[in-house]
């Protein structure tokens, strides 16, 4: 698949068929997802497969999704964290991107739904919980047809001199440098990554051997899933034209720039 059609065409499913996925197909989509588990997350979060589409519709229906609304689905894929920290969230949400774009090899739709404000004791029943915590599920399951001669709305994605910098916070990159570094296709399509009400908050700070990723702050908090989002497509891409390698995490202080609060997430050298 080129990342690059998948990235700018990516669409989050919200109205999937009533059929059931086939199970051999699902149990090839969990075993990648074991593997995750183990590559990326050490065994700090797992996915847990409920098949029961509809007892877990009818238990959040009014509590999880989009202001209560619940996204209804044959399956889903419950995400676990076994693990609170930082690391745990961002290398999470990375796999659950990962295991996304798998979905999308085997023909399945997806949409992530936050269940961040169902209460706990709910959860921990609902989903046989013992140790870990669940903030987001996915949707997963066969999409219904679009009518194609509806065009859907394009979302509006900021420019990629709005979300790189040279250097430092706040100093404009010149796209003749991004072009002369063979890095401008790069930072086009890393705009059609997905984010959280496409807030679009990662900014990328381009230095002469790397790439600093940070992440704004919104409402008072940062969004540490859109990192681990936006880590996986732009790992992605830069292996498409050539470039790579892996995000190293950082552990920095926060920056505030312009009264804007700034988290520093990870370095990928190029």
């Amino acid at each position: 698949m080129l990342m690059s059609s998948f990235l700018k065409n990516r669409k989050s499913i919200r109205d999937f068929k009533e059929k059931d996925a086939d199970k051999k197909v699902l149990e090839e989509l969990m075993d990648y997802g074991k593997r995750l588990e183990s590559a990326i997350g050490k065994n700090s979060f797992k996915f847990i497969l409920f098949e029961d589409g509809k007892l877990v519709h009818k238990a959040l229906s009014g509590k999880g999704g989009y202001a209560g609304v619940m996204i209804k689905s044959p399956h889903y894929i419950v995400l676990e964290l076994l693990d609170e920290s930082e690391d745990c969230i961002i290398n999470a949400s990375y796999a659950m991107e990962n295991l996304i774009t798998k979905a999308s090899e085997l023909n399945l739709g997806s949409c992530w739904i936050s269940v961040v404000d169902v209460e706990e004791d709910m959860k921990k029943a609902l989903f046989e919980l013992k140790n870990g915590k669940v903030d987001y599920i996915l949707a997963i399951g066969y999409p219904v047809a679009k009518n194609p001669f509806v065009q859907e709305g394009e979302s509006c994605r900021l420019a990629v001199e709005e979300i790189v910098y040279k250097d430092e916070i706040g100093n404009k990159i010149d796209m003749d440098e991004l072009e002369n570094r063979g890095l401008s296709d790069l930072f086009y399509y890393i705009r059609f990554a997905p984010s959280s009400y496409n807030n679009q908050p990662w900014r990328f700070i381009l230095k002469d051997d790397r790439v600093v990723l940070t992440l704004m702050c919104n409402d008072n908090k940062y969004n540490l899933v859109d990192a681990g989002i936006i880590m996986y497509y732009f790992e992605n891409m830069a292996k498409s034209i050539g470039v790579n390698g892996s995000w190293k995490l950082l552990h920095d202080e926060d920056c505030e720039v312009d009264k804007v609060l700034y988290k520093f997430i990870g370095e990928f050298y190029i």
